[in-house]
């Protein structure tokens, strides 16, 4: 499977950014999709996830701010993240994952600066 992260970049505190993960087609539609994020010096935390029925779970830090959906009809993942900390810059990758089998994209990092 191929896993491809997009729309990282730089915002000010308290903007808004939108990141896209697009999967190849045999790896989306009945796989779970999350997005985790990783800090230098730190382990790999869930920012949000959401399975093949819609369901959706978030990370405790997310606190409200952040979306996540997706469009089986074009194999893409969204996350929208409103209200953006400095604390939220770090890199974000997209996964994959049905059952024992998962998927893991280069990341896209995100930072937060004014």
């Amino acid at each position: 499977g191929q896993i491809v992260e997009s729309g990282g970049g730089l915002v000010q505190p308290g903007g808004s950014l939108t990141l896209s993960c697009v999967a190849s087609g045999s790896v989306f539609s009945r796989y779970t999709m999350s997005w985790y994020r990783q800090a230098v010096g730190k382990q790999r935390e869930l920012v949000a996830s959401i399975t093949y029925q819609y369901r959706s779970n978030y990370g405790d830090f997310v606190k409200g701010r952040f979306t996540i959906s997706r469009v089986n009809s074009n194999n893409t993942l969204l996350l929208r993240m409103n209200s953006l900390e400095r604390e939220d810059t770090t890199v974000y990758y997209c996964k994959a994952s049905r059952s024992l089998r998962y998927y893991w994209g280069q990341g896209t990092q995100g930072t937060v600066s004014s």
